[in-house]
């Protein structure tokens, strides 16, 4: 087996970390900024440091190749992809050398657009009208029957891993990564029978005569925005996407239970506090002042947020490093790493 670690493309600083981690023990370890001419084996294992669209990236970049992935954290996020934390590479690398983890395998789909090259989806394809607050107009096909004509903001078609993501927020179930299904969530439909849809991986989803005042896209993964002129067909990928599992419980299942508390404790607050949370979620751990230009609520409001917020456990505070004055605002336990990529 061979294993070649993945950076992010430049990374000195990174390379580095990785060099001093590793140190001894794994010099014939290959570090790639790029995986440009790299021929993977099946039982090859292909390590990726960075965030999660970092890993989707590279995702997209070795889609028809079957490696297994190992997803690896420089510091605490809420990242759902990554297995561990750069901390604990070596100790990880030791258990690969030895055969000692399982390979998860999870869905993908597979999304041709118009008469385009198929496309890879990790977590989501999405179809959005390219003008925003616009509706969009479609028909949907379920191996060839059609479900419904529909009039929304937009339809979202989603693996079992995405579930719990843009698909979640826009109302779709959460679905267990081992269940052999694909969601399909109409968003924000006038008509108030359509509802989410689960059906097979192995379903053929078609989205046709597809009609917007100002073109349609469909977003994969929040990464590519392809513009559609008739319609989009999904269907589930093949090879499927391999993580590499080390021992102990899923970390996807881990941070999936962690999100459902995490609703339920958010249920009765205001939505400037969600607003917040969702905000440092994405960007990380950022200062008052930050969140003031970033939300652009109301002092007042910010406040009564954030104490909501801390009260509940939901964020934590401490002071800035480089000016105790300043406090910056966390989630506790997941964004412990330090604040050095905070910026006034």
């Amino acid at each position: 087996m061979s294993i070649i670690v993945k950076i992010p493309g430049k990374s000195s600083l990174v390379r580095r970390e990785i060099e001093e981690t590793l140190r001894e023990r794994f010099r014939e370890i290959d570090v790639r900024e790029s995986l440009a001419g790299v021929e993977f084996r099946r039982e090859d294992a292909l390590i990726v440091v960075g965030d999660d669209k970092d890993i989707l990236q590279t995702l997209h970049t070795i889609h028809d190749r079957e490696v297994n992935v190992l997803a690896v954290s420089r510091e605490a996020t809420r990242g759902f992809l990554s297995q561990c934390m750069l901390a604990d590479l070596p100790e990880a690398l030791e258990k690969i050398s030895r055969g000692q983890f399982i390979v998860e395998t999870l869905t993908a789909l597979e999304v041709g657009i118009d008469e385009h090259s198929p496309l890879m989806a990790v977590n989501e394809a999405a179809l959005f009208s390219q003008i925003s607050a616009t509706l969009i107009e479609y028909s949907l096909r379920v191996d060839g029957e059609l479900l419904w004509r529909d009039l929304a903001d937009g339809v979202i078609v989603s693996t079992p891993l995405g579930s719990s993501g843009y698909s979640l927020s826009a109302g779709g179930p959460l679905i267990h990564q081992g269940a052999k299904a694909l969601a399909i969530v109409p968003v924000n439909s006038i008509d108030m029978t359509r509802r989410p849809l689960i059906v097979g991986e192995n379903s053929t989803i078609s989205i046709e005569s597809v009609s917007s005042r100002g073109g349609a896209e469909v977003i994969i993964d929040g990464l590519l925005r392809i513009q559609v002129e008739e319609g989009i067909i999904i269907r589930g990928y093949e090879p499927p996407v391999k993580f590499i599992r080390l021992n102990g419980p899923s970390q996807i299942l881990s941070k999936i239970e962690k999100k459902i508390h995490l609703a339920e404790e958010l249920l009765d607050a205001p939505p400037s506090a969600k607003l917040i949370l969702k905000t440092i979620e994405y960007e990380g751990p950022l200062t008052y002042s930050q969140l003031l230009k970033r939300t652009m609520l109301p002092e007042r409001t910010l406040r009564h947020a954030l104490n909501i917020l801390v009260s509940k456990g939901l964020l934590a505070r401490r002071p800035l490093t480089r000016d105790a004055r300043q406090k910056i605002y966390y989630i506790p336990e997941i964004s412990q790493a330090g604040d050095s990529n905070t910026q006034e």
